[in-house]
């Protein structure tokens, strides 16, 4: 029982930064009107199926671009 608390506290924070991640990089890319390198379905479909790496690579390659425009 023990362990079982041990693991969940440590896990916790990784899946807030996670879902933190995410939700951040979907409203950006909902409400930038282009993109760079892909369009958005495809970027949204990266950001949900690679959960820590998709938002990173799309805050990375896109995250730049003003939503000004």
């Amino acid at each position: 029982m023990e362990l079982t608390r041990t693991i969940l506290l440590l896990i916790l924070p990784i899946l807030a930064i996670q879902l933190g991640l995410m939700i951040y990089a979907l409203v950006k890319v909902i409400k930038s009107k282009t993109t760079k390198y892909m369009n958005q379905a495809v970027w949204i479909l990266i950001i949900v199926l690679l959960n820590i790496i998709g938002p990173i690579l799309y805050l990375v390659l896109e995250g730049g671009q003003d939503d000004r425009d």
